[in-house]
């Protein structure tokens, strides 16, 4: 195979096992204007959304330590886990779906690690050390003043937005209003907060001055996976070496049959990690399409057509596939709109109340001195709707009578409430031993919730 430059620094004495730094070359073009206005719209929605209420509730929060959800307002709770998994399996299939079809094109476009890395902290790095060739001089360079003053201002501004970021994230899983506790109390009275959005800001300061594309290239488990979600059929950044080889420089007063490519390596330099796309499909490449543009700026100059490098699949590329399939499109997407449907039905049925009923520990039937018997359970509510919910509990069958220990008639917005109660009947009525009965939850005239348990009594006492 032929040798292939990279924008990879030499490495000193041979040593492969020192990390080679990628020095990125300032991208331009149609995509990459497109690229910038998808990303920095992403942006907005992310440092906006947990400032968003509705109803008075996070437009979007996953308060992981309180176990409580907030989405489009709508507040879940352990209960609704199944409602969750729903949720976790349409997006899981959605990135499949997007994957099969447009290839990796989630990292390079949507993904928040190459939106902050290459839309904030790389311009931050091109305005102060300027662009690839300078930074390799500059670090290459001798330690002068200008070049200490350099790496303090980057790095210093390096650390702020990391911290900016921190709070943001964090915002996402306390909420903005505690966050904002945590910034203005006094802070000996936040110190695990404190330290929280110190880890933070450190983790992200990490992976964008240092860690970088090692991110997309090593740790995350999704670029492998294309191997497995990829087919002829999907679709990729990819080099066409049936148009573009032989390459090479074309020569004056030599007649020698060329490709399209002419070997500039603009493509290798764009790259933001560093590989070289027309080695065709890998696993590193991000589908940032930083090549597309730069390739299709030679080919207009040089007067070829562009699309040199472009979005083809890798059967047109490899030429066994002249007609696409869109079979396992469209057969995920029949699974997508099913899990939908089920999630839509699943929240719409949702109750506003979530319950959980049990029966006393230890505690069987008793026997009263009015010849009744009575269980005796324990019942935990949540109240998960906007407001704060009148509540009273109604047995289903009319044989059974209430009798709640610690009487509770609201609950409070978000709130919770344990209670325990009786369920009573007359020892006449008893027609079995264990007997399955449901207790109604009423808001109002309104039927929230029915719960279900077990009534047990010995009959013909």
């Amino acid at each position: 195979m032929k040798a292939v430059a990279t924008n990879f620094p030499e490495t000193p004495n041979n040593n492969k096992t020192k990390r080679a730094w990628i020095y990125a070359k300032k991208p331009s073009g149609q995509l990459y204007v497109i690229r910038q206005w998808v990303g920095y719209g992403l942006l907005l929605f992310l440092f906006a959304a947990p400032f968003i209420k509705i109803g008075g509730e996070p437009f979007l929060m996953f308060n992981i330590l309180e176990r409580k959800f907030s989405i489009l307002g709508s507040i879940f709770y352990p209960q609704d886990l199944h409602i969750f998994v729903f949720g976790m399996l349409i997006v899981m299939v959605c990135v499949v779906l997007f994957t099969v079809v447009f290839g990796r094109i989630w990292c390079g476009w949507t993904c928040p690690q190459t939106i902050f890395m290459e839309l904030i902290f790389r311009k931050i790095e091109y305005w102060i050390e300027g662009d690839w060739q300078q930074q390799k001089k500059l670090n290459e360079g001798p330690n002068t003043d200008e070049k200490k003053f350099k790496k303090i201002l980057k790095h210093s501004i390096f650390l702020l937005i990391s911290f900016l970021i921190s709070n943001i994230f964090l915002s996402y899983i306390i909420g903005v209003d505690a966050l904002y506790k945590i910034v203005t109390d006094p802070l000996d009275q936040h110190l695990g907060g404190l330290f929280a959005i110190t880890i933070f800001t450190f983790v992200f300061y990490a992976v964008f001055a240092h860690i970088r594309e090692i991110v997309c290239t090593t740790i995350c488990p999704y670029g492998r996976l294309q191997g497995v979600l990829l087919d002829d059929q999907s679709i990729t950044v990819a080099y066409d070496h049936r148009r573009g080889e032989p390459r090479g420089k074309q020569k004056k007063d030599i007649q020698e049959v060329k490709g399209d490519c002419i070997d500039c390596q603009i493509c290798v330099h764009v790259c933001p990690t560093g590989i070289d796309i027309r080695n065709g499909l890998q696993m590193e490449c991000v589908s940032c399409t930083a090549c597309v543009d730069a390739c299709d700026a030679v080919m207009e100059k040089i007067g070829k057509p562009k699309k040199l490098i472009g979005f083809y699949t890798m059967g047109e590329i490899q030429g066994t596939v002249t007609k696409r399939s869109n079979t396992r499109a469209i057969a995920y997407s029949v699974v997508l709109v099913a899990l939908i449907s089920v999630f839509v039905s699943l929240i719409i049925m949702r109750s506003d109340v979530g319950a959980t009923l049990l029966r006393a520990k230890g505690s069987s039937y008793q026997l009263r001195d009015d010849q009744t018997i009575s269980n005796l359970y324990s019942l935990e509510l949540v109240n998960k709707s906007a407001s704060e919910m009148p509540f009273r509990l109604v047995p289903e069958d009319e044989k059974l009578k209430i009798q709640v220990v610690n009487p509770i008639k609201t609950l409070a917005k978000g709130g919770t409430a344990s209670l325990s109660f009786f369920l009573i009947i007359n020892k006449d009525d008893v027609e079995k031993y264990k007997e399955n009965v449901k207790i109604a939850v009423y808001s109002g005239d309104r039927k929230v919730e029915t719960l279900k348990t077990t009534f047990i009594a010995p009959p013909g006492m």
